[in-house]
Parts: C-alpha cells; sequence; structure tokens
C-alpha cells in the first residue's frame, strides 16, 4: 500500500515563492550613485547624515572602496531608486505632471486611514520586525519600471513612485505577533509625481543655489515625526502616555494621582488600591517608550512610587522590622511578605531582584504580547544613590520631569544610572534579530553587536577573576585614569595662582567611532603591531620619548615604565604616533571588531548636549563669547533650574558608570575569589573595552597637554580629566590666551564632549603646601582645603 503524500499548502508555497531570491540588495555602479546624487543636488554631508554614517564612509560607497552593508545598503538603495525615480522624465500622456517643490518628506501616517473611493491601497511585504521585504528588482506590476520591493510576493513599487495600472487592491496579511503595517494609499489615475513615495526625497534643488550667508552649525535634535522611519512612528504611537508615571495621592487625600513624564497629570486617574492594580493601570493607560532600535525592544513602562503612594497602595515603609517593613539591609521583602503574596495571588511574577526598590513585574506572555512593569520606589532608597541626584524637597511632579527628562533625552530608569547606561547600549546595539529561513523565522545576529558573551584574555580580568590564576606577577593589564603630580619649576613657583580645567564628558568623547572587540581573544607570540586591531599586547615602552615636565602617558601614576609591560592597542598606537619603534612579544587579539559604542556615544552626547543647552549654555556659546561662556558655567550651580542639574548629573553620571560596568566585579558577601560571577554572562562584560576607552581617553588628554607645553603652558598635576597650570591669573583664559592674544586650541574651551571649562582656582601658596605633603593640588582644585570636592 501506497502512502499518501503529504498534502501541500498553496499558501505556504506561494509564501516562499513570494519571498523571491535571498539575495543583497542591489545598488547602481559606484559613478551612478555620485551622478544622482549631484544630479539631485545633495550635499555629501546632508545625504550621509540622512543615512547614519559618515561623509568618509559615503565617498568610499561613491568610489566603489567600500560596499555598503546590512540595513545600511536597504536605506541606501531606498534613496537612490527615489533619486532615480525623481530625476526620470515624466511619461507621456495625460497623466504626466511635473515633480512638486513641497511634496511631503514621509506621507505614510502612523495609523492608516480609510482609503476613498477610487483608491488603490497596497500592503508591502515585511518582516516580522516591521523591516520592509526586498528581492532582485522585477517589473512593477504598475508601472513597468524595476522594483526590489514586494506585496504579496509581487513586485510593486512604494506607493508614489510610479501610476498605479492595476484596478484591484494587492493585500497581504501582516507578519505573526506583529502589528499591521501602515497601507499607503495611492489615488487612481494620480500623476506619477503627484503622490509622494515614503522618506522620498523632494524634488531637486537648483544645483547653482548660493547662500548669502554661512550655515549655522546644526546639532541632531530628536527626530520630527516626518523625519521618523516606519518603524520609529508605530513604536512611539504605541505609547502615548509617554515613558512614565510618578504615583502620588491626590490633594483632596481621596485616590491616587499619575503625573506624566512632563509634570502633567494623567488624562485618567488610576483607581487603584493594590499594587497589582496600579500596575494593570499602567499597561492600560499606554505608558511606555518605544524601541531605539529596530531590532530592539520596546521599553517597559515605569511606576514611581511616592511615600504617600505606597502606604495607599499597602505596600510598608522602610524599617527594622522583616515582617511588616522593607529592610534595607535585605534589598528586597521576603518572599513570604504579604505584599509579595497579594501579587502572586493577581497573576504576577518577579524577578530574582524579588520587590525592592527596582522591581521588575511580570507576565507570562500570551501569543507574544509582553506583558511588565517596572517599580521605582524612592522610600526604599532607589534614588538615593547610583548616581541619582534628586533635590531636596522636590514634589511629585518635579520628579516626574526629573525622570521623565532622563527617560526622553536618554532610557527609562532600569536602576542606577550605570545600569541604564548598560542598558542604553544593548538598546542601541541589540545583539539579535528576528530572521526568515524555510522553515519560519529564527533569530539571527545584528551586525556590529556584541551576540554573546565570551571571556577575557587573562592579562585583562580582574585578579577575583579564574583566568586570573593564569598570569605571572606582572601579567596584567593595568588602565586607569591619571593622578600624577610632580614639583613646581622656579617660574611656576613665581605665579600667584593654579588653574584647573576639566574636560567635559571625557570617557564619552573618547568612546566615538572606537574600534572595540565583537569577538573572543586570540594568543599570538611576536604579532606585527596593527593599530587596527583591539587586544592587549606586551611590549616595553619605557624608551618612548615624553617630556618630564608632563605625566607619562603609559602608566596611571604618570611615571616611566621599568620594562615590558601590557598596554591596549590605543597605548602602543600612541607610541608608534610619537616615533617610537613597536614590537610586541605577545598578543591577546580580537580579528572581529567595529564602532561598538558609537550609537551609544551619539546618543548620550546629544542628551548631554540638550540638557546644557536647556539650562541656558548652547553648544556655539564658548565659540561666539568665552567670557560668557565663563561666567554661564560659574553661576550654573546657583542659577540653574534644580531639575536640569539633577538630570545633567545623572547625564554624567550614565557615561562614566557605564564605562565601569564593562569591567563590573563581584558583588555580594557570599562571594569567594576564583569564582565566577552574574556579570560574566553578559555579552557586554569585556575589561578590554573599558581599558580602551580609558586609554584612548588618556592619549587625547596627553596631545593636549603636548599642545599647550609647545605653547609654553605645562600642567603640573592632573587626575583622571582634571589638569592644573600656574597662571598669572584667576581664570581659565589667563592660561588658555598665548603671548600674541590669541585663545589657544590646545585646550579648547566649549560645551561638546572633549573641550574644557573652567574647575577651579587656588592661591599658588596653598597649592604649593599640598604639594609639599605629597598631595595632588587636582584633587582640591575645586574646592580648596583638606577635602576633595567628591570627598
Amino acid at each position: 500500500m501506497t502512502g499518501a503524500s503529504p498534502q501541500q499548502t498553496p499558501d505556504a508555497i506561494d509564501a516562499l515563492l513570494g519571498a523571491g531570491p535571498r539575495r543583497a540588495v542591489p545598488l547602481p555602479e559606484p559613478a551612478e550613485r555620485k551622478r544622482l546624487r549631484t544630479e539631485y543636488g545633495l550635499t555629501k554631508a546632508e545625504t550621509a547624515a540622512a543615512l547614519d554614517v559618515s561623509a568618509g564612509t559615503l565617498t568610499a560607497w561613491e568610489s566603489g572602496q567600500r560596499e555598503p552593508q546590512g540595513e545600511g545598503r536597504a536605506a541606501y538603495a531606498r534613496l537612490l531608486e527615489g533619486l532615480a525615480a525623481r530625476l526620470a522624465p515624466p511619461p507621456p500622456g495625460p497623466s504626466s505632471a511635473p515633480v512638486t517643490a513641497g511634496a511631503p518628506a514621509d506621507p505614510v501616517p502612523a495609523t492608516p486611514a480609510p482609503a476613498a473611493a477610487g483608491e488603490v491601497v497596497v500592503e508591502l511585504d515585511r518582516t516580522a520586525t516591521g523591516e520592509l521585504v526586498v528581492a532582485e528588482p522585477q517589473a512593477c506590476v504598475r508601472c513597468g519600471r524595476p522594483t526590489p520591493y514586494r506585496a504579496q510576493g509581487r513586485p510593486v513599487h512604494m506607493g508614489g513612485w510610479c501610476t498605479p495600472a492595476v484596478s484591484a487592491p494587492v493585500q497581504v496579511s501582516a507578519p505573526p505577533q506583529e502589528a499591521a503595517p501602515a497601507q499607503v494609499a495611492v489615488p487612481t489615475g494620480v500623476p506619477q509625481a503627484a503622490a509622494a513615495a515614503p522618506s522620498a526625497p523632494a524634488a531637486p534643488r537648483p544645483r547653482t543655489a548660493v547662500r548669502s550667508r554661512p550655515a549655522a552649525p546644526r546639532k541632531a535634535p530628536a527626530k520630527s515625526v516626518a523625519a521618523q522611519s516606519d518603524w520609529e512612528r508605530a513604536a512611539a504611537a504605541r505609547f502615548p502616555a509617554g515613558p512614565l508615571a510618578v504615583l502620588d495621592v491626590a490633594a483632596d487625600g481621596r485616590g491616587l494621582v499619575a503625573y506624566l513624564a512632563d509634570g502633567s497629570p494623567a488624562a485618567t486617574a488610576p483607581d487603584a488600591r493594590t499594587a497589582a492594580a496600579a500596575v494593570e493601570w499602567a499597561l492600560e493607560a499606554g505608558l511606555g517608550q518605544g524601541r531605539l532600535h529596530r531590532h530592539g525592544r520596546d521599553g517597559d513602562p515605569l511606576l514611581v512610587l511616592t511615600d504617600t503612594a505606597l502606604a495607599e497602595l499597602g505596600l510598608p515603609s522602610a524599617g527594622r522590622d522583616e515582617k511588616q517593613d522593607f529592610v534595607p539591609r535585605l534589598g528586597q521583602l521576603p518572599k513570604n511578605h504579604k505584599a509579595v503574596k497579594a501579587l502572586e495571588k493577581a497573576g504576577w511574577l518577579l524577578t530574582q531582584r524579588g520587590l525592592g526598590p527596582w522591581a521588575r513585574i511580570y507576565r507570562t506572555p500570551e501569543d507574544g504580547r509582553r506583558q511588565c512593569v517596572q517599580l521605582c520606589v524612592p522610600a526604599w532608597g532607589a534614588l538615593a544613590s547610583g548616581g541619582w541626584s534628586v533635590p531636596d524637597g522636590l514634589d511629585a511632579p518635579g520628579l516626574a520631569r526629573l525622570l521623565g527628562t532622563y527617560a526622553t533625552r536618554v532610557l527609562t530608569p532600569r536602576g542606577s544610572t550605570a545600569v541604564s547606561g548598560l542598558e542604553l547600549v544593548t538598546s542601541l546595539r541589540p545583539p539579535t534579530r528576528a530572521v526568515r529561513t524555510e522553515s519560519g523565522w529564527t533569530s539571527g545576529p545584528v551586525e556590529g553587536s556584541r551576540t554573546h558573551a565570551f571571556d577575557a584574555a587573562p592579562p585583562e580580568v580582574p585578579d577575583v577573576h579564574p583566568l586570573a590564576q593564569e598570569r605571572d606577577g606582572n601579567g596584567e593589564l593595568v588602565t586607569e585614569a591619571w593622578d600624577w603630580h610632580r614639583p613646581l619649576t622656579p617660574a611656576e613657583s613665581a605665579l600667584p595662582y593654579a588653574v584647573g580645567l576639566d574636560v567635559n564628558m571625557a570617557f564619552l568623547a573618547a568612546a566615538g567611532r572606537l574600534t572595540l572587540p565583537l569577538s573572543e581573544p586570540v594568543h599570538e607570540l611576536a604579532p606585527a603591531f596593527d593599530k587596527r586591531i583591539p587586544g592587549s599586547w606586551l611590549a616595553d615602552l619605557s624608551q618612548v620619548p615624553v617630556d618630564p615636565l608632563l605625566p607619562n602617558p603609559f602608566t596611571p601614576d604618570g611615571s616611566c615604565p621599568t620594562g615590558p609591560a601590557w598596554y591596549s592597542t590605543a597605548k602602543l598606537a600612541y607610541a608608534a604616533e610619537l616615533g617610537h619603534p613597536v614590537q610586541p612579544a605577545e598578543g591577546w587579539l580580537r580579528h572581529e571588531s567595529g564602532p561598538y559604542l558609537d550609537p551609544w556615544h551619539k546618543h548620550l552626547r546629544q542628551a548631554y548636549v540638550d540638557t546644557m543647552a536647556a539650562l541656558g549654555i548652547p553648544l556655539d556659546l564658548a565659540d561666539t563669547d568665552p567670557v560668557a561662556f565663563l561666567d554661564a558655567m560659574a553661576g550654573l550651580r546657583t542659577a540653574g533650574d534644580p531639575v536640569e542639574l539633577a538630570v545633567l548629573s545623572a547625564v554624567k553620571q550614565t557615561a562614566k558608570g557605564t564605562i565601569g560596568k564593562f569591567r563590573e566585579r563581584p558583588r555580594g558577601h557570599g562571594y569567594r575569589p576564583g569564582e565566577r560571577w552574574p556579570a560574566l554572562e553578559r555579552p557586554t562584560w569585556d575589561p578590554l573595552m573599558r581599558a580602551l576607552v580609558i586609554d584612548t581617553a588618556t592619549v587625547n588628554l596627553h596631545r593636549k597637554l603636548r599642545k599647550a607645553a609647545a605653547e609654553g603652558r605645562h600642567a603640573f598635576a592632573v587626575l583622571s580629566d582634571c589638569a592644573v597650570f600656574a597662571s598669572p591669573g584667576p581664570g581659565a583664559l589667563d592660561v588658555l590666551t598665548r603671548p600674541d592674544g590669541a585663545v589657544s586650541g590646545a585646550l579648547r574651551l566649549g560645551v561638546s564632549p572633549g573641550h574644557v571649562k573652567h574647575e577651579g582656582t587656588r592661591p599658588m601658596a596653598e597649592i604649593a603646601a599640598l604639594l609639599a605633603d605629597g598631595v595632588n593640588p587636582a584633587r582640591h582644585i575645586k574646592t580648596g582645603g583638606a577635602v576633595s570636592a567628591d570627598e
């Protein structure tokens, strides 16, 4: 008996055929790419900015030296197709119409409107993450011109790029577990250029246009709705109430009121008497934050409970009774606490952190829907440390504005600023994405991300790491910020003041475009040094020529190395820059690398710049009026908005804390040296990344100090990113003004990360006394006395 052949599903076969050949998105020849851009009147700078790449990268694409990959290739292909469509002559006939200069850049609405009579509605094929499916270009069923896009497997241009030639709508079901994509409505018979395409450029501009004045430098503000891509608009539309709410008892004492991210009360007050009911309200109210990367995950809503709201919801205050109170020493309520039991009874679960200052409450996902809410309880110490600095007496609307501003500019808080910073790295560089295969959807890596955890090299790990047992006495890569000072010269002692200059966000500035490891280390003997390969190298840098009046850049204390030691790529590259022949004896190298922290750098830099602008100090103030900049910075702490100052402090601590998390040591009293700890299982745990950022910041500062020394100013003390100089006057300009009257470019004043600001001034007699006691004056230049500003 012959077994019956399995019945094949036509829909499944059609879906496989409709997906088209899985090949790279096609692009025109390099010369044609450049022709399209220049013919359209676009500059390299604005085109590169729209594609989120550097102008040098775009030049390489147009010259054929490099080919775009991944998402960048798809975006570039979309731009070039739009340029070609707009530059092509209109077809003959009554349907021809000129391109209108006022055509909108992106007319696709976040919520599709009903199609009017006579319209053709086209839904383009998308992946499970909402990305448009592209394939080998084929003739469009509407106009006959080639297109890589598909609708139910059929080649169709995006709306407005051709005149419809079909009389019936092409429809396709949405991918599983995703919202239906926006529909592009194209009126039948509308001329080709009358309907604008999603993200299609505006009409060509005259190439001979002359600007009457130089264009002001443009910063990168948050994207407007029109500039957002389809997935960004869809993500934002899912959370109309914003990222968080602060719950407080209403003024009349009856019920709760919720203050949203801007400090305003929510339209509907939460009708909640328990923590479980408050969590339900957060989900129903539309709290949350849209993903920061198309392959990332939306941010969970955050509820902040004031002291009075805590009591209203039946949660305990801090105390010593484990059965009744929250005990800070334990860090969470006991699992048998009545508040925990009440949540479990309502169907909610808690992570291993339990119900503590920062709690994550969730339900098992159903139908692919994530149900998770974060709690922040200031009364239990959530905002008392961890990089947060909440002004005394701040009311609930003010607290909502503080945390909401941080969430809008950085990320919804997830705990300490360091934890939030690490979450920001992963949100901007998600490790995996959905990939369609012949058998269905699976998980695949995201290009440029760290997809899994791997052990660091023995020289790089802290002494408690299991691999630390495999190295000898001097086999550790020692990377810390500078703590250095030297005796004053006679000329310096004769000057009346010591002036400190501090580098803004030095670690953040160092992380931009920095090449970082993406794979596990490989041990090599006598490797040829290559500054493009991140790694640890064993080399002798004791003979590198360095100005004796400046700190040595190759040791944390600024002294000269005494023999072979382990260094990061950043330090060896600088030794080669100083003219020293670099010959490593061995190395632990990473042969897969990339600018892993660049999105984090850009995002956090913009948050810092926006916060300074909100405090009244714009990005270009130091360039236009240095005195006004110094005066504004001097009055910042007394005249600035306390909420914005708290946000500024949190942004700074986020940058600093993130770098520290890359080498996080074990926490807790029960840890035994030599055991592994949970942080080692994170893809982001890599002490070499920390070393490369810190070493790059050190090298950047040493370059600035060398240039200042060439102009006659030698620093005599450095602490991390603060350098102290002898000065004839008490101001920063007294140090930065050259003999010819020009302001020095070695240490540039300004808000931007990497530029400097005035840190403090002390009388030289006081500084000389500190030096006589062996104390680093840079530690006390801000406040003076025996206690530093940090203490």
